[in-house]
């Protein structure tokens, strides 16, 4: 059986909450976090509500001048981190990036159906991402959940996704944040 693809290429063409260089720049820094750990193609496990699959992510190799443009690891962690978790919601959910959250929502962006525009929010659902460069699973289910209560903490009352990519680790894992 083929792996299914995790489509982290032009997530722009797809999203319409990102646009084509906050796109490139995500999908950069990505590169970058995955060259720190594998060689592409790799298999990682995807967990969604403790559901798990196992998706293939092929990126091309990320030169000097990207590794340089992205050395701070926190910031490319962060980015590359959005980049997967779109990438993740979009294959396993069907959702896509709508808008980039405001502050105090306790999120990064807003998840709609492809064809929802920013004026659809009150039917989105947000999502909250973390990035982690190391770490065990045991460390990404304590993110985990960090990222849920961060989520659930938000001043909004839209249903809510938290996900943590584990670049290391080979897994993305996310779950449904219950509601205050």
């Amino acid at each position: 059986m083929t792996k299914r693809s995790l489509p982290i290429h032009r997530l722009s063409d797809r999203h319409i909450g990102v646009t084509e260089a906050v796109a490139l720049g995500y999908f950069e820094a990505a590169c970058v976090c995955l060259d720190r750990h594998h060689g592409s193609p790799q298999g990682f496990v995807v967990v969604d509500n403790e559901q798990s699959q196992e998706v293939e992510v092929e990126w091309p190799s990320s030169d000097l001048r990207a590794r340089n443009a992205w050395a701070n690891q926190d910031d490319a962690t962060e980015a590359g981190g959005y980049c997967l978790a779109l990438a993740n919601a979009e294959l396993t959910r069907g959702l896509v990036a709508v808008s980039r959250a405001r502050t105090r929502t306790g999120v990064d962006y807003y998840l709609g159906p492809p064809g929802s525009t920013p004026e659809d929010l009150e039917t989105s659902m947000r999502l909250e991402v973390s990035g982690s460069d190391e770490g065990s699973h045991s460390a990404l289910n304590t993110r985990l959940r960090q990222k849920m209560e961060q989520a659930a903490r938000g001043e909004s009352n839209l249903p809510a996704l938290a996900t943590v990519v584990g670049f290391a680790a080979r897994r993305i894992q996310s779950s449904d944040v219950k509601s205050k």
